[in-house]
């Protein structure tokens, strides 16, 4: 017995679900397509195999790599629309080892199942770039369709971030013997940059007239503009007068100074911290501080996640609450106890 069949509304063909009810529309009013397109669906139903392999063959057909790209095919054509820092992030996540079995897939041969084994096998990091990949291969029309509901990702969700301490921070720099890292991190102490920005930065960012430092950040493209004060330009100037100000560790890759620093962090028994908690750290004394929010987002970028969590999730809620306002109102009479009706 069928499972489906067909009827006509408004010229338009639908197929109906005999066991469910639903109705769906074939997007045609050509008889002999809603014929196809109905043997096809009770096909399917009898055979969901069968049915899976005609869909495929017909996908190649109009797609003649179809059958031979694999999911390194697709990783491989990201990287190439990639530059700079964002580059080598995805190089470092395409040796992802949860990746290892799913870049020998054929792409429209994949399976939620094989998905859900390579998310089960990785961390937050392959969650992250595996939403990518597949998208782009959505975007690219390399997929006929989902290979994993939006609804059945799992939900990302990253460890916490804490910022660092005055304490931690000179612990650091005081067992620190090299002058170039030194400077480095008291630098990202003073500016709250991100790694890869504070090495970036050159002598000619510096305006010595009014105390500023403005530099365009790797990641945005968007102008950090901030002001120094007496210490940190004395660490400028302990800095070469022209050109880079870091020319060693501006060479080095974001990971291999990353390295360095939990090299450092393991010695002192400090855990917990990374190069980025030095941006959380000047978002968070900006705030216990006083500083206004609308400065420090001229300094760390409008859409920096440090300065929103700092100023709003962590933030000393300055505002009463509304019961108390409420009752604040009544003892002042200014609060009717009943709702003022509108004039018509």
């Amino acid at each position: 017995m069928n499972r489906y069949r067909i009827i006509r509304r408004y010229g338009h063909f639908y197929l109906i679900d005999k066991v469910t009810g639903q109705r769906k529309s074939l997007k045609t009013t050509d008889q002999g397509d809603a014929n196809r397109l109905l043997g096809a669906a009770n096909e399917a139903s009898h055979q969901p195999l069968l049915g899976v392999k005609l869909a495929e063959t017909y996908y190649a057909a109009s797609e003649p790599q179809a059958m031979t790209r694999t999911w390194q095919h697709v990783i491989e054509e990201i990287i190439k629309l990639k530059n700079g820092s964002t580059r080598e992030r995805w190089e470092r996540a395409a040796k992802d080892p949860a990746f290892a079995q799913l870049k020998a897939k054929v792409v429209i041969q994949t399976r939620a199942k094989d998905f859900l084994d390579a998310l089960n096998a990785g961390a937050v990091a392959t969650n992250v770039f595996l939403r990518r990949i597949h998208n782009f291969a959505l975007d690219m029309n390399w997929l006929p369709k989902p290979v994993l509901p939006k609804r059945h990702w799992p939900s990302i969700e990253f460890k916490e971030k804490r910022a660092i301490t005055i304490g931690e921070h000179i612990a650091i720099i005081e067992r620190e013997l090299n002058l170039e890292k030194r400077a480095f991190y008291e630098l990202c102490w003073y500016f709250g940059g991100s790694q890869g920005d504070i090495a970036d930065l050159a002598a000619e960012d510096i305006a010595w007239e009014t105390s500023t430092l403005s530099y365009a950040r790797r990641k945005t493209g968007m102008i950090s503009l901030l002001r120094f004060g007496s210490h940190a330009a004395k660490v400028l100037k302990s800095l070469p007068p022209n050109g880079p100000l870091f020319p060693h560790l501006r060479k080095l890759r974001a990971s291999d100074r990353a390295t360095e620093f939990k090299k450092r962090c393991k010695g002192l028994g400090i855990t917990g911290v990374t190069l980025h908690s030095y941006r959380y750290g000047w978002a968070e004394r900006a705030k216990e501080n006083g500083y206004p929010e609308r400065f420090a987002q001229e300094a760390l970028g409008h859409n920096s996640k440090a300065v929103h969590r700092a100023y709003a999730r962590k933030a000393r809620p300055e505002i009463p609450a509304l019961e108390d306002y409420e009752e604040m109102g009544r003892k002042q009479k200014t609060v009717p106890n009943k709702p003022l009706l509108l004039e018509a």
